[in-house]
């Protein structure tokens, strides 16, 4: 599903976003910030969650795992060079987010009780006509399972293992319990793993069955709370992981400074020869960028919008301007983080293909014993501010298809698909998480780009008032 096509409608249109803009996105970045800031908050103005939350709780699921594990992932297999492509996505992204954000607000539908909502499938519903239902279901049923937890309940789960349970002795201690999660589960679920006993894969399995239940019970207290409740514990947690987590890896690349200019030579040369790891194959190192950072920013997926298109506002410019800086603080700031993080320390070359061991080496490399604590520390805030916004989005897109009333049910599969992301491997994980999200781009994008001259329309509109200085 993540061929030619796909990647030419993300990033051929995220071109045209950018070009037929006239680059507003760059133009009014500063502008944007005043928003964030609060400078034009009405709280009377229709929506659940102000334009900072709403920013928030949308960074919240695409700064988290994507930027640690993800990105070494790409490297792992792409080489240095995706890490170029994932920046030239980033770029058009923002014009992207511009386009696709100012639509959820511009065209907010009603659920079935009767409250505002926003989101791609409304969008194409108000927007486009029922006519165009079934694109909306297309995006309401991949948008519902695309945001499963399973990703970042996988990789919670692979770091707490490696670097704590299993060095430490924690679960060879406890052989009673090991035994009794032996005894009680279908030997099919506990995976096989090379050159290990059937005891020792039952460690394994424990562990990560262990790690999945207080994983569940945490993420369970925020997001029975629903959007507003994810919305005020995302504002607080975003700005202190992204700031704690550069300010590591900022030392990181100070200890290593000397590789600095060597590292963004070789992301440049490899990004146009793809030796380091594909082998020449240029085109499936493109890819391979482009998909991680679809999977990181989520730029033309459409998840973004059923955050943005809560946000109280009655100016659907505004709420564009504050989502185009989504690409840029996840992709271009911390995906960045990370990949320099990887290719200094020269870890990626270890052959290690697992996204968030290969990151955990590299924090170990620099920073010793501590800075794979300092990752872990980071891979939980990233994960659970992940978890929570997550399940807002699967709950919306169930209550488009069966009814708002319903939606608060689907919580339950939501916490089972914790567990089963825990015990699950790393590839099935992305294969699935990759499929729903290559499902999800095509309704977004197709909407987006058909509605494109009424977001310009609305963007002159508003433009030339803030000249008039009609908003102040």
């Amino acid at each position: 599903m993540w061929g030619t096509p796909l990647v030419i409608l993300l990033v051929g249109g995220g071109l045209f976003f950018l070009i037929y803009s006239r680059f507003i996105p760059y133009r009014y970045f500063f502008h944007s910030i005043n928003i964030l800031r609060g400078k034009y908050d009405d709280p009377n103005d229709p929506g659940d969650i102000s334009h900072f939350e709403a920013l928030a709780s949308a960074l919240a699921a695409t700064v988290g795992l994507g930027n640690i594990s993800g990105v070494a992932v790409a490297i792992a297999i792409g080489g240095p060079g995706a890490v170029f492509w994932m920046w030239i996505s980033a770029i058009v992204g923002m014009a992207t987010k511009f386009f696709t954000c100012t639509l959820s607000i511009m065209y907010r539908g009603k659920d079935t009780e009767g409250n505002i909502q926003g989101g791609t499938m409304y969008m194409i519903m108000e927007g486009l006509g029922k006519k165009w239902k079934p694109l909306a279901v297309l995006f309401a049923v991949a948008g519902l399972f695309g945001p499963l937890p399973i990703f970042q309940a996988n990789q919670v789960t692979q770091i707490v293992r490696d670097f704590v349970l299993i060095p430490k002795g924690l679960l060879e201690s406890t052989p009673g319990f090991v035994a009794w999660i032996a005894s009680i589960t279908p030997s099919w679920m506990i995976q096989n793993i090379d050159g290990m006993t059937a005891q020792e894969s039952s460690i394994i399995f424990a562990s990560n069955l262990a790690s999945g239940l207080v994983i569940l019970a945490i993420v369970s207290l925020v997001i029975f709370g629903g959007i507003k409740r994810i919305g005020k514990v995302a504002s607080k947690m975003v700005p202190a992981m992204v700031v704690i987590y550069v300010a590591c890896v900022l030392v990181i690349i100070g200890i290593n400074i000397d590789m600095l200019g060597s590292t963004f030579a070789l992301i440049f040369t490899d990004a146009f020869t793809a030796n380091s790891a594909m082998g020449g194959a240029l085109g499936a190192l493109i890819v391979t960028g482009v998909r991680r950072a679809a999977f990181s920013n989520e730029a033309g997926i459409g998840t973004a919008t059923l955050a943005h298109g809560a946000a109280k506002t009655k100016e659907p410019i505004r709420e564009g301007l504050v989502a185009m800086m989504g690409p840029f603080i996840d992709t271009l700031v911390v995906c960045t983080m990370t990949a320099l993080a990887i290719l200094v320390t020269g870890v990626w070359t270890s052959g290690d293909d697992n996204g968030i061991t290969l990151t955990a080496s590299a924090f170990e490399a620099a920073l010793g014993p501590y800075g794979v604590y300092l990752l872990i520390f980071c891979v939980l805030i990233f994960g659970f501010s992940s978890l929570f916004t997550y399940s807002y989005y699967s709950t919306k897109c169930l209550g488009f298809l069966i009814g708002a009333d319903k939606q608060k049910y689907f919580n339950f599969f939501y916490a089972a698909a914790i567990i089963f992301g825990s015990v699950a491997t790393i590839q099935a994980v992305l294969n699935f998480t990759d499929g729903m999200f290559a499902l999800m781009a095509i309704p977004t994008m197709t909407v987006a780009l058909l509605l494109s001259p009424k977001v310009m329309a609305a963007a002159k509109d508003y433009f030339g008032r803030m000249e008039k200085k009609e908003i102040l």
